[in-house]
């Protein structure tokens, strides 16, 4: 399958390491994607609120958010191995107290400890497969794509369990959930990482930070925060539009919604067999210009079939934007254990801050208006990529 292409060059070593990360991310897509599923059955069962329920959500990407920092400042201190096994433990934590309890501080406590779990597990793996396949735009489509998969088996896995064991079928899928983690955490004890001493606490703060005053990171942080401002509202705001806009009901929009995944899985695996046979400079600014074009495309119709043909357009566009600009800052990554950590902080600080843009501009304006905002942030996505070809995407991938 990887064939002719970076898992070639590698050593046996790093294949047994990048082998692990791409398992071990497909778990972390499955987890990170079951709260949707198991919410609505966890709400009933607690007799939660709809406030505390989105408090719940909240509470979960902000440990998200956190991990972002966390997990690039421990490695220094307990190395790397040490440092992710630490912190993934928190989602066998969490998941244990979703089972257990019904207290919400102690559930808005879970959803935190999963949130910590699922970013610093993002950064490790990211990291690290850039590391070994030196920065292969096709290693981290693949790794994205494995995400993607588990983000869509997640919904058949509550499915199956609440068909199999009714109102309990949610409480096993958790428990699933937690074995697969220490699965996880005994295949990130055996990676034989190099120089996975930590580094001594006196090291220069300029040597941790150096890469803030690289120009391709900064190009990086451009172009992810403005993407996940794009996929974060055109994810979360998609069905609603279609429902309030009176272009089509419920149940056609959550197909649709569940067709623009699927195309950003397909999107990231063309990406994961070409990405290496083009400039990473030419790749970026193809899909970039694809996800421009079928957004304006979706927004301008509602033909049904024109939409699913624009659906399928964006999500394939947009599937392979992120893994691919994050190489851009690959030797600041593989330089500074920092670096990777503040990209994933500062973007996702995008995806949290373009959906209540939506929201606001839909409660005042209506829902076009605020699905049109998100056109401002893909064209400064497009504009960024265009200012990688002149500070380095003349470069040969």
């Amino acid at each position: 399958m990887l064939k002719n292409s970076f898992y070639q060059e590698l050593s046996e070593t790093n294949k047994y390491i990048i082998k692990c990360c791409f398992f071990i991310f497909f778990i972390n897509g499955l987890y990170a994607m079951i709260f949707g599923s198991i919410l609505p059955l966890l709400s009933d069962a607690y007799d939660l609120s709809d406030t505390v329920s989105g408090m719940l959500i909240s509470s979960h990407q902000a440990g998200n958010l956190l991990a972002g920092l966390v997990a690039g400042i421990l490695p220094v201190y307990l190395g790397r191995k040490n440092a992710i096994l630490f912190l993934s433990s928190f989602v066998v934590v969490g998941f244990l107290l979703i089972i257990l309890t019904d207290q919400s501080w102690l559930l808005l406590l879970a959803f935190f400890f999963t949130g910590i779990s699922r970013g610093s597990i993002s950064n490790f793996n990211n990291k690290t497969v850039n590391d070994v396949s030196n920065s292969s735009p096709a290693a981290l489509n693949f790794l994205h794509s494995l995400f993607a998969i588990g983000a869509l088996l997640a919904p058949f896995l509550v499915i199956l369990t609440t068909s199999l064991f009714g109102t309990k079928g949610w409480q096993i899928s958790c428990l699933i959930i937690i074995l697969l983690i220490l699965v996880s955490q005994w295949m990130f004890s055996r990676m034989p990482l190099e120089n996975d001493k930590p580094q001594a606490k006196t090291a220069s703060k300029a040597k941790g930070y150096g890469f803030f005053k690289d120009k391709l990171f900064w190009n990086t942080v451009l172009i992810l925060f403005f993407y996940l401002c794009a996929e974060a509202a055109i994810t979360g705001w998609l069905v609603k539009y279609f429902v309030d806009a009176n272009i089509m009901n419920v149940q056609q929009g959550q197909m649709l919604a569940s067709l623009l995944w699927l195309a950003i899985l397909v999107g990231r695996l063309f990406c994961t067999f070409y990405g290496d046979r083009l400039k990473r400079s030419r790749l970026l600014l193809m899909i970039s210009i694809g996800a421009s074009v079928f957004y304006f495309l979706l927004l301008s119709t509602q033909n049904y079939y024109v939409i699913i043909l624009a659906i399928f357009g964006l999500g394939a566009s947009m599937g392979g934007i992120y893994p691919t600009a994050m190489t851009i800052a690959g030797p600041a990554i593989r330089k500074y254990p920092m670096a990777m950590g503040w990209l994933l902080i500062i973007g996702g600080v995008g995806g949290i801050t373009m959906p209540i843009v939506t929201g606001i501009l839909s409660t005042n304006y209506g829902i076009f208006a605020g699905m049109a905002a998100i056109i401002v942030a893909i064209v400064i996505m497009l504009a960024g990529v265009i200012l990688y070809i002149f500070l380095g995407g003349k470069e040969k991938i």
